[in-house]
């Protein structure tokens, strides 16, 4: 098989195994909660985004990864990171708070898009290995983080409700 065929296999597969764990663990978890705790939660795994700037460090990924790709998804993450960092320090100060929230999910759905235009562009699933140990950042970390936005979106975008306090919604 190709690189790039496993590579593709590997990112739908992402989807796949966090799609099916988000349905049966994480969705009707975030959904017990009030909608600042639910936007904590998430905010709190995209509070880890800074780990994007990987990208650039020599000897973690290949010197022939495309600066295309490498440059603008290390900059995104780490912008979208400081973003759900300031969502979390301002949490008792709604208006901020609210700001953070929207600022790091447009933030960081942007960047993923770019990312896999980038991608595309660059013809990255051919050259998949030039990612070095970074590989599972694009398989394993990035559908989670597309999904978590998805979801944060729609908790925005939903009526405000009190938490059910169950977990099985």
């Amino acid at each position: 098989m190709s690189t790039e065929v496993l590579f593709q296999i590997h990112l739908v597969m992402g989807y796949v195994a966090w799609l099916l764990c988000f349905g049966a663990y994480i969705l009707p978890w975030l959904r017990s909660m009030d909608r600042v705790a639910a936007q904590r939660a998430v905010a709190t795994l995209h509070s880890f985004r800074f780990f994007g700037l990987v990208f650039l460090v020599p000897g973690v990924v290949s010197p022939d990864l495309p600066a295309g790709f490498a440059v603008f998804a290390a900059y995104g993450d780490f912008a979208t990171g400081v973003l759900a960092m300031l969502a979390l320090l301002t949490v008792r100060i709604p208006q901020l708070f609210w700001a953070f929230v929207v600022a790091f999910n447009l933030v960081g759905t942007v960047d993923l898009i770019v990312d896999y235009y980038h991608a595309i562009q660059v013809g990255l699933p051919q050259r998949a290995g030039e990612l070095g140990a970074t590989y599972a950042i694009p398989i394993i970390y990035v559908p989670l983080l597309m999904i978590t936005h998805i979801v944060a979106f729609y908790f925005l975008l939903r009526p405000p409700q009190a938490a059910t306090g169950t977990v099985a919604d």
